[in-house]
């Protein structure tokens, strides 16, 4: 593992972890953005610029108050917190400006590439070195990626004060994060950038001696319409917005021009990234917005979050699903012919596949919120169930007890019954309900679209049923 060693005058040598015997272990390729890259010209920009200070850090002010708990986690003391955001919002950037800030070690493991076995191994490093009076930063990258046995092993260090643990996560650690690791540490929550922020990031790019410069040295010219283009397409990632800067400048290069302009950019990145995890928050928000939006019947903010869906790989299966029970749900009998529409297209979905599955789900998305909207039987149906689970409902009438058996004349079972066939409109009043909900109305139809000839129609049937 390739750890950043401070020396004297704040600058930092990399060296080479031990194992458990003290043998050294060949550090293996340091991942993007450690902190000895920053230094090296022909790193990433978005590792060149990373911030050195907390004042550097763009964005999330909300956690760069005085006295807030970076500011205190900068200053040395010692606590181990969660970094909870979206990618390219800071998580690396902040683990690496504290342990700059304290001339502590610094070692970043992925929890997508490390096991039980090296993460054993660097908290006896750190044992080691807190003896020798070098305390640690371990940063935990994706820490949600770790098995309840891998977050097993950081807790009694956690809890001794070993390290100061910097676990970044993009999923809700309450979910994804055992319980006692997340009680003995601080959850801090990053918000996304905005793109003012964006905006600063890229100026500070064009002006810093470690941003984009020309062969020559000179600095490079970016259009106005260039910039917004670069912050759109991001998708609220500084990480990105500097990769498609650095792209855009070195498109212009090639082109013998200082000056980035729309197509420089366009000629770099022509999609624009889209916010989403599919085991996530982003997974869970997205469809949420999408269902909330149907019921609300605005067609256009549906197809959007519906795109948004199928351009980040979302199975189009689960989509079709959701769909199937918004069509019951929010739909109901106000237009029941949307549920066989929304069957039809999960049916399509199978059969075709993606991309064209996705023209039968926009067909079935603007079914669903154009149609009139109606829960009642979504509503009437969970209403009889808390009645059920209150111990409503006592025996079933003799005269609908099933009667086909052996015995059951005997007992009673169907005596009285009156068949509704045999009557006028088919229908004929006699008890249902067991007797303690008898006249229990579970089911009000609204007057939205079908519906309304159904409320007539059961208005009448109670009249007639007594």
């Amino acid at each position: 593992m390739r750890v950043a060693e401070p020396r004297a005058d704040g600058t930092t040598v990399e060296a080479m972890s031990t194992d458990l015997f003290g043998t050294p272990e060949p550090a293996p390729p340091s991942r993007s953005g450690s902190l000895s890259d920053a230094a090296n010209p022909q790193a990433p920009l978005a590792v060149r610029l990373r911030p050195r200070t907390l004042d550097e850090i763009v964005g999330q002010q909300h956690l760069l108050k005085p006295g807030s708990p970076l500011r205190r986690l900068a200053d040395g003391q010692p606590m181990s917190v969660f970094l909870w955001g979206p990618p390219g919002v800071g998580k690396t950037t902040i683990a690496s400006v504290v342990s700059r800030a304290t001339n502590r070690r610094f070692v970043e493991l992925s929890a997508v590439t490390a096991g039980v076995k090296e993460v054993r191994a660097e908290i006896e490093i750190a044992r080691r070195e807190l003896a020798r009076g070098q305390a640690t930063v371990l940063f935990v990258d994706e820490v949600h990626r770790f098995s309840k046995a891998q977050q097993d092993v950081l807790l009694p260090a956690v809890e001794n004060r070993l390290v100061t643990l910097v676990a970044a996560t993009t999923e809700n650690p309450s979910f994804s994060v055992i319980s006692p690791l997340l009680s003995r540490s601080l959850l801090l929550r990053l918000r996304p950038l905005t793109d003012d922020d964006l905006a600063d990031l890229i100026s500070r790019a064009l002006a810093d001696e470690r941003g984009v410069r020309r062969g020559s040295g000179e600095p490079f010219t970016l259009t106005d319409a260039a910039r917004d283009l670069v912050v759109r397409l991001s998708g609220g990632d500084a990480r990105r917005v500097l990769t498609y800067l650095e792209e855009s400048a070195a498109a212009a290069e090639a082109l013998g021009t200082g000056v980035i302009d729309e197509a420089a950019v366009e000629s770099s990145a022509d999609r624009a990234a889209v916010r989403y995890d599919r085991d996530g928050d982003q997974h869970y928000d997205i469809i949420s917005a999408f269902i909330k939006s149907i019921r609300g019947s605005d067609v256009d903010a549906a197809l959007h979050y519906l795109a948004r869906m199928l351009e980040a790989g979302e199975d189009p299966r689960f989509i079709a699903r959701r769909l199937m029970i918004s069509a019951s749900e929010d739909i109901g009998m106000a237009a029941s012919g949307v549920l066989q529409t929304c069957v039809a297209a999960a049916q399509a979905v199978q059969l075709l596949g993606m991309p064209e599955a996705r023209i039968t789900l926009a067909h079935a998305t603007v079914a669903a919120a154009t149609a009139p909207k109606s829960n009642a039987a979504y509503v009437a149906l969970d209403e009889a169930i808390a009645d059920v689970r209150r111990g409503g409902g006592g025996l079933v009438p003799p005269h609908l007890r099933d009667a086909h058996y052996a015995g059951a004349a005997k007992l009673g079972h169907g005596q009285g019954y009156k068949y509704p066939h045999d009557f006028e409109h088919g229908v004929v009043a006699q008890t249902y309900l067991p007797d303690d909900l008898v006249g229990t109305r579970y089911y009000r139809p609204t007057d939205h679209g079908q519906e309304a000839a159904i409320a007539d129609r059961v208005a009448t049937l109670r009249r007639l049923l007594g």
